[in-house]
C-alpha cells in the first residue's frame, strides 16, 4: 500500500539549482536510503516529504489518516522542557496528556506546600491517561531514551550538549506513534551500541522509513532500496548499499562501452566524409546528420572528486607515550592507570560508550586538558593534526579563502607540486564563488570538509579524528579513506562508523569499565568476533546446590499462544539461522570494506551480500510474523 507519492518535484535555492523533476513512491514497508554529494539536495528533500518546506513545483501526497515523523538535523526544543517533556511535547493528544502529566508533577514537586488544585488535575489526568491505555507509550519513551544513552529523564533541555539534543530528538521521533519515519542522519551522535541497537529497531519497524545517514553498514542491513541525488535527478536503486554499489558498477561498464561504440560510429562516419561524398541525396543528408549528433551527443559530466594529496612528516623514535594517566569528572572514573606507547605506523580505533572519555582522552593529549595523575610525552618530531568533532578555530566571520590564508598562501603536497590557497580550495571542492563566501553561510558538509583541510596543511605525522564521518557524504568519505590507507604517520580515530573503523585501524581500543581501556588486535569486525567468542566462553551454565530451595514456578501467561509446535521450532531456528546470517553478512561487509580498487572482487562480493540481503529480509518477514502470535 503506498504511503507517500512525490510527482514532480524541483527546488532552486537563487541561482543554484537543487533537482528537478523528481518523482517515486513509497510503499508502507519501505526502508529506503537516500545519498549523494553534499549540497545535492537531500536534506531539503526530506524537509519538503516532511511538510517543512515547500518546492517551487510538484506535489507530494500522503495517504489519508497515515502520519510520518520527522527527525531533522537540527531539532528546536524549549530550554526549560526535562528531557521526558521534550519527548511528550506536541505529539499528538495522547502524548500531550503524558506531557501535561509530567508539567503538573514537576510542578507540585517544586513548591513547598501542596495545591489542592494541582492534586485534582494530576488525578483527573491520571485517569484519563489510564481510560486511553497511555501509560505503555510513557513507558516506551523511557526505554527509548535509555537505549540511546540518556538515563536522566528530568534534565533540562537546555543544560544538554548538541550530541544529547539530537538523541532527543531521535527518541521523540521514534516514540511518536506513526505509520512513517523521516530521519535526517539519525546515527550520528550515537554509540556503537546505539547504532545497533537503531538498526535493528528501524528492521522491526512496521512502517516506512526514509532516511539519509553516512553510515554504509547501517544502509547494507536497514535499506531495501537507495535512492541517488545525483546531477539535479534522483535515480533509484534496489537493496542496500553494497547493491547499489554493484548497479552502479555496472551502469559505468555499459556507459564505458556506449561510449567505445559512439567513438568508432564517429570515427567510421568521418571516414565516410572524408571520402567527399556530397549531402545531395536524402539518404546522404541523414547520414550526415547522424554524424553531427554523434559527435555533438551531450555526455555526462563526471563529478568532481576531493583530492587529498598531503604526506606526513618524518617521526622520530619516540611519539606518543602514557604514563599511569588518570582522569576523571564528577566523580566519574574516566581513565585509570593507562599506559602506552605508541609505535609508527599505529592505526587504533577508540570505541566505548557516549561519556565514556574517549574525547577527553584526545583532549589531554593535545594539552586542553589535564590528566588528574600521570603525564603523557610526546616526541620532538610529533606534529599533531586534531580534527575535532565541534571544528574549533572555524571562525564564522572570516571568508573561507582567509581563514586558508592565514595560515599558508602557498601549499605543498607529497609529490611536491604547490598550491596557492585558492587553488588548494578548489581541490577541496571549493568553487571560486564559494571561496569568497562567509563561513557561516557554509553548509554542515562543507564546514566539516573546510576544517579537514586546515588539520592537513601542515603534514601532520599524527591524525587524531574525532566522529570525523559526522556531516560528511559518502564520496568525500571514500577519498578520505583512500587518502588514510596510504597515510605512514601514526592514526587514532574516534568514531561510531564500523565501516569506516573497518577501512582504516589495525586495532581497536574499548573503553570499558572503570576507567579501564582494553586492546584488541584487528579491525571493528575482528573486534566484534572476538567479543562474541568471550561471550560464548563466559556462558555457564549455574550449578544448582542441593540447600538451595526450589524456585517458584513463572506464572504462564494470560495470553495464550496461538503457535503450533511445528511453528515454536520454527521461531527458535529462524533466530538461530538470522544470526547466522548477520555474522556472514558482517564478515562479508567488512571483506568488501577492504576491498581497494579491486572491482571484480566488489562485484563478487556484492552480489553475495544482495542475495543474503534478500534471504534476511524474507527470514525477518517471517520472524515477526510468528513473534507477533506467540
Amino acid at each position: 500500500m503506498i504511503l507517500l507519492t512525490v510527482e514532480g518535484l524541483e527546488k532552486k535555492y537563487g541561482l543554484k539549482h537543487l533537482f528537478e523533476d523528481v518523482s517515486f513512491g513509497i510503499d508502507d514497508r519501505d526502508k529506503i536510503g537516500i545519498i549523494g554529494a553534499n549540497g545535492s539536495g537531500k536534506s531539503t528533500l526530506l524537509k519538503i516529504l516532511a511538510g517543512v518546506e515547500t518546492p517551487d513545483k510538484g506535489k507530494v501526497m500522503v495517504a489519508n489518516q497515515r502520519t510520518i515523523a520527522y527527525l531533522p538535523q537540527d531539532s528546536p526544543f524549549d530550554a526549560e522542557d526535562t528531557v521526558l517533556q521534550a519527548i511528550l511535547k506536541s505529539s499528538g493528544k495522547v502524548m500531550d496528556l503524558i506531557y501535561e502529566y509530567e508539567v503538573v508533577c514537576k510542578e507540585l514537586e517544586t513548591k513547598h506546600t501542596e495545591d489542592p488544585s494541582l492534586i485534582d488535575r494530576m488525578s483527573q489526568l491520571a485517569h484519563e491517561l489510564d481510560v486511553c491505555g497511555a501509560w505503555e507509550l510513557e513507558s516506551n519513551a523511557k526505554t527509548v531514551l535509555g537505549k540511546l544513552g540518556l538515563y536522566d529523564l528530568t534534565a533540562i533541555m537546555g543544560t544538554l550538549s548538541g550530541g544529547q539534543r539530537k538523541r532527543v530528538a531521535l527518541a521523540h521521533a521514534l516514540v511518536v506513534p506513526s505509520d512513517g519515519l523521516i530521519l535526517d542522519e539519525p546515527t550520528n551522535h550515537l554509540d556503537a551500541d546505539s547504532v545497533e541497537w537503531l538498526e535493528n529497531y528501524i528492521r522491526r519497524y512496521q512502517g516506512a522509513v526514509l532516511l539519509i545517514t553516512h553510515d554504509r553498514y547501517f544502509l547494507d542491513r536497514v535499506a531495501t532500496r537507495m535512492i541517488e541525488m545525483d546531477g539535479r535527478t534522483a535515480v533509484t536503486y534496489t537493496g542496500g548499499y553494497s547493491s547499489y554499489l554493484v548497479q552502479k558498477a555496472e551502469q559505468e561498464e555499459q556507459a564505458i562501452r556506449d561510449d567505445r561504440k559512439r567513438s568508432a560510429l564517429v570515427r567510421q562516419e568521418l571516414d565516410w566524409m572524408r571520402g567527399g561524398c556530397k549531402a545531395r541525396t536524402t539518404k546522404q543528408k541523414a547520414r550526415m546528420l547522424r554524424a553531427e549528433s554523434l559527435v555533438y551527443a551531450p555526455k555526462k559530466e563526471k563529478a568532481k572528486e576531493l583530492e587529498i594529496g598531503f604526506g606526513a612528516g618524518r617521526l622520530g623514535d619516540k611519539i606518543m607515550e602514557f604514563h599511569q594517566v588518570s582522569k576523571s569528572y564528577d566523580d566519574k572514573l574516566l581513565l585509570q592507570s593507562f599506559e602506552y606507547h605508541l609505535q609508527k605506523g599505529d592505526r587504533i580505533g577508540i570505541i566505548g560508550p557516549n561519556g565514556s572519555g574517549k574525547t577527553t582522552l584526545f583532549d589531554m593529549i593535545t594539552g586542553r586538558v589535564q590528566p588528574d595523575s600521570g603525564h603523557i610525552e610526546l616526541g620532538k618530531t610529533v606534529k599533531i593534526g586534531y580534527y575535532d568533532q565541534q571544528s574549533r578555530g572555524l571562525d564564522d566571520s572570516k571568508r573561507v579563502i582567509e581563514y586558508i590564508q592565514e595560515h599558508a598562501e602557498q601549499i605543498k603536497t607529497k609529490d611536491g607540486m604547490v598550491f596557492s590557497a585558492s587553488k588548494m580550495l578548489e581541490r577541496f571542492l571549493f568553487a571560486p564563488s564559494t571561496q569568497y563566501s562567509y563561513i557561516k553561510t557554509l553548509s554542515g558538509g562543507e564546514r566539516r570538509r573546510l576544517y579537514l583541510l586546515k588539520q592537513l596543511i601542515d603534514s601532520p605525522n599524527v591524525l587524531l579524528l574525532d566522529e570525523p564521518t559526522n556531516d560528511l557524504d559518502i564520496p568525500t568519505l571514500r577519498v578520505l579513506e583512500d587518502y588514510l590507507d596510504t597515510y605512514t604517520g601514526c592514526l587514532i580515530v574516534v568514531s561510531h562508523d564500523r565501516y569506516f573503523l573497518d577501512r582504516t585501524v589495525e586495532y581497536i581500543f574499548a573503553f570499558e569499565e572503570n576507567g579501564l581501556i582494553r586492546r584488541y588486535p584487528g579491525n571493528y569486525s575482528v573486534y566484534l568476533e572476538l567479543k562474541a567468542s568471550e561471550s560464548g566462553k563466559n556462558e555457564k551454565k549455574p550449578v544448582k546446590k542441593a540447600s538451595e530451595a526450589p524456585k517458584p514456578a513463572v506464572a504462564p501467561s494470560l495470553k495464550p499462544s496461538s503457535l503450533t509446535s511445528k511453528e515454536k521450532r520454527e521461531l527458535e531456528l529462524l533466530e538461530r539461522t538470522i544470526q547466522e546470517a548477520e555474522s556472514r553478512q558482517s564478515e562479508i561487509a567488512g571483506r568488501l570494506a577492504s576491498a581497494g580498487s579491486d572491482f571484480e572482487l566488489q562485484q563478487k562480493l556484492g552480489s553475495e551480500l544482495q542475495g543474503l540481503q534478500q534471504q534476511l529480509d524474507k527470514e525477518m518477514a517471517r520472524w515477526t510474523k510468528l513473534a507477533e502470535q506467540a
